[in-house]
């Protein structure tokens, strides 16, 4: 028996079927990367047999620094505490990078954990991406640096905010807000003419190629 095809936590919306290409009276534009593998890991940085255990299968070191987003050649690595780290990968990919950091981890203090049904991410873009970010949380996004994310919240949930390039953030949140927060976001957008688009017309370039890999 094929297993069923997974449903984007947004799919009650039917953004796909709304995608059209933006346009210059498009202030702000939208596009959700559906699907992708999402692997949480925990371990502490000063073993040493961790910290080379993930790095043999990821191919590269995890990042040390606070809030900083490092493109692996498995995916992208999100820091979101001393002791844990969120890798987005292509779904296609997940089970193989289970498997692998579960042997390389073995016997080890660490802990990994597949989350891929529990998170999605939006994209936001577009020359009025800073205002709309204004109204919808209290972080300093305009002195967010590319290669860094931002735990905040917006009303009542709580989101990552990844910044990849300077003409969006990628916005990661939980399946079980994604109802709440998109209808916030519509609400909140309606000033800037939004546009809903598919990935490849406002792409990033650590996420968005992690859907077709």
């Amino acid at each position: 028996m094929s297993k069923p095809t997974p449903q984007s936590p947004l799919h009650a919306f039917g953004l796909d079927a709304q995608a059209v290409p933006p346009s210059a009276l498009n202030r702000v534009v939208f596009s959700e990367l559906p699907h992708l593998g999402y692997i949480v890991l925990r371990g502490k940085t000063d073993d040493s047999a961790f910290m080379q255990g993930v790095a043999s299968v990821l191919g590269h070191s995890l990042p040390v620094q606070p809030r900083q987003v490092l493109q692996a050649t498995e995916g992208a690595v999100l820091w979101l505490s001393p002791d844990e780290w969120l890798l987005v990968c292509p779904r296609s990919r997940r089970d193989a990078l289970l498997a692998a950091l579960t042997v390389a981890l073995k016997g080890l203090f660490a802990q990994v954990v597949d989350n891929s049904g529990g998170f999605t991410t939006l994209r936001l873009a577009g020359p009025e991406h800073l205002a709309l970010l204004r109204q919808l949380g209290p972080y300093d996004f305009e002195g967010q640096a590319i290669g860094t994310l931002a735990s905040t919240v917006m009303s009542k949930t709580s989101v990552t905010v990844v910044r990849t390039d300077a003409t969006g953030v990628l916005l990661v949140f939980r399946r079980s807000f994604a109802d709440y927060l998109w209808r916030l976001i519509e609400r909140t957008a309606k000033p800037y003419h939004p546009c809903i688009a598919a990935p490849a017309a406002v792409a990033d370039p650590v996420f968005t190629p992690l859907l077709n890999a």
